[in-house]
């Protein structure tokens, strides 16, 4: 079956009766196609629980060599299968979860942003939440969090400035693999999820990839994506074109950060990555 047919529809005795049931797609699949990113190149990253980035790589099978994933992206019913490469990141959003719940650094996800906003920078602290590990483009199981570069100088302010950070070096990790895989580089990341709500984060993960960085009106694109599936399985809309004019900008995130400060703080976030690897011993269960 494709990602957009009709399958069946709703037993006749439901509150839905009779409705047809006819798009499936994977939680991130959906997204990507929520966002419109129908054609070889274009891209989403959805900000969650982890991040996950999604990359078109159109009709052809790409095997990364960077340490993405290949997973199909969409197949509409007789056409050809869509690709992609997916870079998982386990932990983001789940990090200033752990502020929160396991630390009380703040007692809202939403007061990370005004917390990290009252510094001007992370005072050269360092988070890297490699709480189960490390997963794309490093895969090392091995790996723990660390926090590291603290001086007496850092302040919850800073930690909390490096928490969102983390979020955002590990997507330009992802990133890096992905350009390297495709051969091309990314030109534009189109955003969407929860974290998404935060613009300072938003901004920074701008600077840090030297790219524009896009949120859409509708940023919860998951449960979009499967509707625009179903939709073009029941003739509700017409075509990919008719989607791609659907979606929206809300907003617009532009690079500030020259590329001397952008090398350096990458440059120091891989150090900080280097210190989480070869911590699980095998006599550590």
């Amino acid at each position: 079956k494709s990602s957009s047919e009709v399958y069946g529809t709703v037993e006749p005795s439901s509150l839905l009766r009779e409705v047809p049931v006819a798009g499936i797609l994977g939680d991130q699949q959906a997204a990507t196609f929520g966002q419109a990113a129908f054609e070889t190149g274009e891209a989403k990253n959805t900000y969650g629980t982890g991040n996950f980035l999604i990359f078109n790589t159109g009709e052809e099978i790409v095997h990364s060599k960077n340490g993405l994933l290949t997973t199909v992206g969409y197949k509409l019913g007789d056409q050809p299968p869509h690709y992609a490469l997916e870079g998982s990141i386990a932990v983001t959003g789940s990090l200033i979860q752990w502020l929160r719940d396991n630390l009380g650094l703040i007692s809202s996800a939403a007061e990370i942003e005004e917390l990290a906003k009252s510094v001007e920078d992370n005072g050269g602290a360092y988070f890297v939440p490699a709480f189960s590990g490390l997963f794309a483009p490093y895969w090392r199981p091995d790996a723990r969090g660390a926090l590291v570069g603290l001086t007496r100088y850092v302040n919850k302010g800073h930690i909390a400035r490096a928490a969102l950070e983390a979020i955002a070096f590990q997507t330009r990790d992802v990133i890096e693999a992905v350009n390297a895989d495709a051969g091309v580089d990314l030109t534009e990341l189109r955003v969407d999820g929860g974290a998404t709500a935060n613009e300072t984060l938003l901004q920074f993960q701008a600077d840090i990839l030297g790219v524009p960085v896009v949120r859409p009106v509708v940023a919860e694109t998951t449960a979009l994506g499967a509707a625009y599936a179903a939709g073009l399985a029941v003739g509700f809309w017409s075509s990919l074109d008719e989607l791609r004019a659907n979606w929206q900008e809300d907003r617009r995130w532009t690079p500030s950060m020259d590329e001397a400060a952008r090398a350096r703080l990458d440059r120091s976030w891989k150090k900080a990555v280097s210190k989480t690897l070869d911590w699980v011993d095998e006599d550590v269960i």
